[in-house]
């Protein structure tokens, strides 16, 4: 499934939902439903900065794609490294470098996250960039 495909699909999933506290609801639900991050990638050096809670980011890759593993302390935080794994997880550095994340506009994130958390929103997606910037360079060499 294509990246595109992939926030079409968490769109439909939000849309089901009016209120927000229904919304809020599901990104905790979605944060519950991942598995663990296993203790040795809780390092500081997964931490991401800029994050009110604490976040930590493990990526790995696998023929080619990134895989995402995430925690967080937080559960509406939680929820939100979710959905970001749920779409970008899977897929090469160029896809993720090239995806236009429309989806946390189109279900109305940004517009009910408090500001410290709307920033942390975009310190876990450049995290999640960096790391495809760092295996496409990785490849290249």
């Amino acid at each position: 499934m294509t990246i595109n495909e992939m926030q079409d699909e968490v769109i439909a999933e939000f849309s089901d939902f009016d209120d927000w506290m229904d919304r809020y609801q599901l990104l905790i639900d979605l944060g519950n439903e991942q598995q663990p991050l296993d203790e040795k990638y809780k390092t500081d050096q997964n931490l991401i900065e800029g994050c009110q809670s604490r976040v930590w980011l493990q990526a790995d890759e696998r023929d080619g794609k990134l895989i995402f593993q995430a925690e967080s302390d937080a559960l509406i935080v939680k929820g939100i490294i979710a959905l970001l794994i749920k779409v970008l997880s899977g897929h090469t550095p160029d896809e993720i470098l090239g995806a236009d994340l429309y989806f946390i506009d189109r279900i109305g994130l940004k517009d009910h996250l408090s500001p410290t958390r709307s920033n942390g929103l975009l310190s876990m997606v450049k995290q999640m960039q960096m790391y495809a910037l760092a295996y496409k360079a990785k490849e290249q060499q």
